[in-house]
């Protein structure tokens, strides 16, 4: 699972904190609480989950309870990762 938190983390920091230092985003940072993310760079993310991983991120999977933080995103990619 650490290739898919490495790999979701430099999606984000390429995407939505260009120049910010990467130490500062860690796997609990919190992205939607914390105003990271917003309804469409929410809606960016599950896109390039789902085109990068070959995942459908279904609409009730995509907010708070899943996609708050680097872990959470990780822990859901890797499970439909292994249902699919």
């Amino acid at each position: 699972m650490e290739g898919i938190e490495k790999t979701v983390h430099a999606y984000i920091l390429d995407e939505f904190l260009p120049g910010e230092d990467p130490a500062e985003l860690t796997d609990q940072t919190p992205l939607i609480t914390g105003g990271i993310l917003d309804s469409i760079t929410t809606l960016k993310l599950v896109t390039f989950l789902e085109d990068h991983y070959n995942i459908t991120v279904e609409a009730h999977e995509a907010g708070v309870d899943h996609l708050d933080s680097i872990r959470q995103i990780a822990d859901l990619v890797a499970e439909k990762t292994r249902a699919a």
